[in-house]
């Protein structure tokens, strides 16, 4: 190879951004040459490895991007303390069929029960599958909503929204929605529905909804369209964060 042909070869290589075959070539083209490979060979295990490291660092972008606290996922999962979780539908959930649909997906139950955990768990295996995921608690969402529709920017928030094929919105009913809030959070789920998937975690049940939103028009008109295509997991079970706490002496058992 000419010192022309090797140096243009590296500059288009790096012109197009193939930066795992430009680091490996040389390296490579030494063993492929001792070893006898075949130019078909050569070619094959470098965009292999090109492909292999793209992805990776596609995955990690994504994964970034949609923000989770923190990493959970299925495997370490203890189906074992919350009995009343199906897990078949849980399994079924994981082919990421709700997503393909544009369905939503609400879990339900008191605090520390495991919702917050399986909707990130579903989360990362969207992630992993190339879906776009985005993670907001449901206090923060709000606030966002309503200050870029002070700023007349809600349509561009929304659509902004509208980029990510999964959203996931954490701990609604903690905190109840300002009448701006929850006119705000109703154009949101306008624009989703049937368009885009929503995981939901809430610690009230669907008739406390009103409470949440100070209007029950405004929620009945939100849960009509949340519910019309939408898998409800209703855990009813003990809190792992006191499971956690008894296990190390911190709280003592009831008698």
């Amino acid at each position: 190879m000419s010192n022309f042909a090797y140096e243009r070869l590296h500059h288009n290589l790096q012109v197009m951004k193939l930066d795992t075959i430009d680091s490996i070539l040389d390296n490579f083209l030494e063993i492929a040459a001792k070893d006898g490979k075949s130019t078909i060979e050569i070619l094959d295990y470098l965009i292999d490895q090109e492909m292999k490291n793209k992805e990776a660092q596609s995955l990690a972008m994504r994964t970034r991007i949609a923000g989770f606290p923190s990493q959970k996922r299925l495997g370490d999962f203890d189906f074992e303390f919350q009995p009343s979780l199906d897990k078949a539908v849980i399994r079924d959930l994981t082919s990421l069929r709700f997503i393909k649909n544009c369905e939503n997906v609400v879990f339900l139950g008191p605090p520390g029960v495991g919702k917050t955990h399986l909707a990130i768990a579903l989360g990362l295996e969207a992630v992993i599958s190339g879906f776009r995921v985005h993670f907001t608690n449901a206090a923060t969402l709000i606030e966002r909503l309503v200050d870029a529709n002070k700023q007349d920017r809600l349509e561009q928030k929304i659509k902004g929204l509208s980029k990510f094929q999964l959203l996931i919105v954490d701990e609604i009913g903690y905190l109840p929605f300002t009448s701006d809030g929850a006119h705000a959070f109703f154009q949101l789920i306008s624009r989703f529905y049937e368009t885009r998937s929503i995981i939901f975690t809430s610690n009230k049940s669907y008739g406390e909804w009103g409470e949440i939103f100070r209007d029950h028009v405004i929620a009945s008109a939100v849960l009509d369209r949340i519910l019309h295509h939408c898998t409800t997991i209703n855990i009813k079970g003990d809190s792992y964060r006191l499971k956690e706490r008894r296990k190390h002496g911190l709280i003592t058992q009831n008698r």
